[in-house]
């Protein structure tokens, strides 16, 4: 009787011989393969040996389900507008729940911890990291994502460089529109809160209203430049500071929805009417825009989709670091969009 032909017949060896000439388990095998740092160094000389002297070559299909383990990502924040961090979340949350991410959600202060806190993540197995602003700016904070090669997400900063990818809008180009809309309203005299000026989007969007300016044939006045810093106290001093000029903007585009929010009650604490007697427009298009009177007209800024960007670029490079293949950062654009409610209207 012809004897059944074994299906490994003739076919080469497998993980599961490397394990046993090795003396190890095949799940040990898989992490010197995928490149994993939680095996010995003697384990990972004595299983290389062993995949050598078997001639064994991975197995595509292992290898990618191998990396399709659970990846855990550190998301990293610091003085985020709570209506901003939110919105965040929930794009985050919601990918990693799809490719089986481990997120890892911490607070730090950018002046004080911050590298101490992303060092800390990274000691406690964070193998990737998603950073909004303004840390995606802490030039501390990225040396320690470049020196330990960890794959690395910016929210709207800077062009991406060797395993830190970028994720942006054109805040330039946003801001600048905002502006043109403004004057074509009619406006002369459009005062500007600005961000934090050590954040890249700061300096992006206050250049698109200086270039709105020009093409718009209206004068650069610097009194009508106010530096806030996203926060609503911040816009709350930055309005007073514009609305108590000798000859106050009939307009505020502040650089966030939050500062707008606080230039509104200024100028209803002061009697005047929005957008009547003044307009004011904001930036982001998150919760608030539509929980102040009158609604915002803003820049709507796809924040969820842009947390949501992020985390499949990061699981896209780990997948491709675990199997060994090289991947550089990369740049994600996403469109904005200038939503018009009710805050907005020709000078009186």
């Amino acid at each position: 009787m012809k004897q059944k032909q074994s299906r490994r017949q003739g076919s080469g060896p497998t993980i599961a011989d490397v394990a046993r000439k090795a003396g190890v388990s095949p799940m040990t095998v898989s992490r010197v393969i995928n490149g994993e740092s939680n095996v010995r160094e003697k384990t990972r000389d004595t299983v290389n040996a062993a995949i050598k002297a078997l001639g064994y070559t991975p197995n595509s299909a292992a290898r990618s389900l191998a990396g399709a383990a659970q990846i855990k990502v550190g998301l990293l924040h610091s003085n985020l507008s709570a209506s901003y961090l939110s919105a965040f979340l929930i794009g985050a949350l919601e990918q990693s729940s799809r490719y089986n991410v481990q997120l890892v959600v911490e607070h730090c202060d950018a002046e004080l911890n911050a590298e101490a806190v992303a060092m800390r993540l990274l000691n406690g197995g964070v193998e990737a990291m998603l950073l909004p602003p303004p840390l995606s700016d802490l030039p501390a904070v990225l040396e320690v994502l470049e020196s330990s090669e960890t794959p690395a997400v910016l929210i709207a900063s800077e062009m991406p460089r060797h395993n830190i990818s970028v994720v942006k809008i054109d805040d330039s180009q946003a801001a600048y529109e905002m502006t043109r809309h403004i004057a074509s309203l009619g406006h002369r005299r459009i005062g500007f809160i600005t961000g934090d000026r050590r954040q890249h989007v700061s300096e992006r969007r206050l250049e698109g209203y200086r270039q709105a300016l020009a093409d718009s044939e209206l004068a650069h006045d610097p009194e009508l430049e106010v530096e806030g810093l996203f926060t609503y106290r911040s816009g709350l001093k930055a309005s007073e500071q514009l609305l108590d000029l000798k000859h106050p903007p009939t307009a505020v585009f502040a650089c966030n929805d939050e500062m707008a929010a606080a230039t509104i009650s200024v100028a209803q604490r002061r009697g005047l009417n929005v957008p009547r007697d003044l307009t004011v427009c904001g930036f982001d298009d998150t919760a608030v825009a539509t929980t102040v009177w009158p609604e915002l007209t803003t820049i709507h800024q796809p924040v969820v989709d842009m947390s949501r960007a992020a985390v499949d670029l990061l699981v896209r490079k780990v997948r491709a670091q675990r199997a060994g293949e090289a991947e550089q950062g990369q740049q994600v654009q996403l469109d904005f969009t200038l939503i018009r409610r009710r805050s907005d209207a020709p000078p009186q």
